[in-house]
């Protein structure tokens, strides 16, 4: 059951609002065929005086007519998504082909070769059909409400220059107007609709590649502050060494420890700046967790109970977890709701659940090294660490620290 909808669930809400869109689209070839080729050939059928061949020929040139615009409506969707220039050959060749069309019919209505029922509900679906593909291809809104009105009078005309009655041309321009106006609406919505879908599921990665940016700034900036001092520090002293020793001074040996010592330390500096260059705060790290992921338009909902405390080394641990989580959630899948509950009980260990839905059911790439540190800094608590998919797309990480660890700062949520 899995592969038959993992074509679905696999997909980001993104493409999910692109296929639904282009196969809404794609319906109106059924749509327009059958409410404005096969209805009025139903229609018009009894009657003797419509020959077979100019029924079948202008039923053809709808069904033509709706395959032209379905596929001017799937380009005109990749280029609102970014992946075709804007298809102006095709708006163009569709544009002309409605009109002689359109024309050819109206022809076909003076000359009795189709009835009043046939002729104007095949001109106004077709026009108005073009009209909603037109619309996909604009990016401006008054370009868009201009689609209407001109294809409307544009009929008009063409129905009073082949001959028709004024009041058959004018009830044939109401109708374009009113129908082209419904279409280009729905059209031009979709369209927008798709466009902010995309625009802010880039956002969104934006923001996780500049989360990333950020991070990579920070610890440069740490490293170079820790290294940049003692590396100049140890360059001077060696220096004086170099001079004492040439002098057969017993000064240099103290200045060779003092360089070893400082050496050693910056040893120990680098180490804490890779397992942690700063102590992270739990009740930062959920707040700042919960504005982040409301931000990218999720539903956050943070459970921690209040007024116990906890060891400083547990609260940054717990901080470090929350944050990494929340970046795992930011960059992987397309989660929608995530909770992140904190139990701290009397007696008893402690747990820390982050679940999230959207989540892939087969990675997107290889394992990071993020878990992996979770667990290093864990494990210095004698806690453990679980992270992996638990069914329906939901993924959860669950990090717990025994009880005898709970002892030091006020966790607040």
């Amino acid at each position: 059951m899995s592969k038959l909808t993992g074509w679905w669930k696999n997909r980001s809400t993104a493409a999910k609002v692109e296929l639904y869109t282009r196969w809404s689209l794609h319906s109106f070839v059924v749509i327009e065929v059958f409410s404005f080729g096969l209805a009025p050939l139903a229609a018009a059928a009894p009657r003797r005086d419509v020959s077979a061949p100019a029924a079948l020929t202008a039923l053809l040139v709808v069904l033509a007519h709706a395959v032209t615009t379905a596929f001017l409506s799937s380009r005109a969707l990749d280029w609102l998504v970014g992946r075709r220039p804007r298809p102006v050959r095709l708006v163009v060749a569709t544009t002309a082909a409605t009109a002689a069309a359109s024309i050819a019919l109206l022809v076909a209505l003076k000359t009795g070769h189709l009835p009043e029922e046939m002729a104007p509900a095949m001109v106004v679906g077709m026009v108005c059909f073009t009209c909603g593909s037109l619309v996909l291809c604009t990016n401006r809104v008054r370009q868009m409400w201009s689609v209407a009105p001109a294809w409307a009078l544009g009929t008009g005309t063409a129905a009073l220059a082949v001959g028709l009655p004024v009041r058959n041309a004018v009830g044939c321009t109401i109708l374009v107007l009113l129908s082209s106006l419904f279409m280009c609406l729905a059209c031009g919505f979709s369209g927008w609709l798709l466009r902010m879908v995309y625009e802010l599921d880039r956002a969104r990665e934006l923001q996780a590649q500049l989360a990333v940016a950020e991070e990579r700034l920070r610890f440069g900036r740490d490293l170079h502050d820790v290294m940049g001092r003692n590396l100049a520090v140890i360059a001077l002293k060696s220096e004086l060494a170099v001079q004492l020793a040439r002098r057969e001074r017993p000064e240099a040996v103290t200045q060779m420890i003092e360089v070893q010592r400082i050496a050693r330390e910056s040893q120990r500096e680098v180490r804490d700046v890779v397992r942690g260059y700063r102590e992270a705060d739990l009740a930062v790290e959920l707040e700042g967790a919960r504005g982040v992921l409301a931000a990218a338009g999720m539903d956050c909902r943070v459970e921690a109970e209040p007024g116990r405390k906890l060891r400083p080394e547990v609260q940054s641990a717990l901080g470090w977890v929350v944050r990494e989580a929340t970046t795992n959630v930011l960059r992987h899948g397309d989660a929608r709701r995530c909770v992140i509950r904190l139990t701290v009980p009397e007696d008893g260990e402690l747990t820390l659940v982050v679940e999230n839905d959207g989540a892939p059911e087969v990675p997107a790439g290889p394992p990071g090294s993020g878990i992996a540190g979770l667990r290093e800094r864990l494990a210095a608590l004698d806690g453990t660490l679980e992270a992996g998919p638990v069914g329906d797309g939901r993924f959860r990480l669950r990090a717990r620290i025994p009880g005898r660890q709970l002892r030091g700062l006020e966790v607040r949520a």
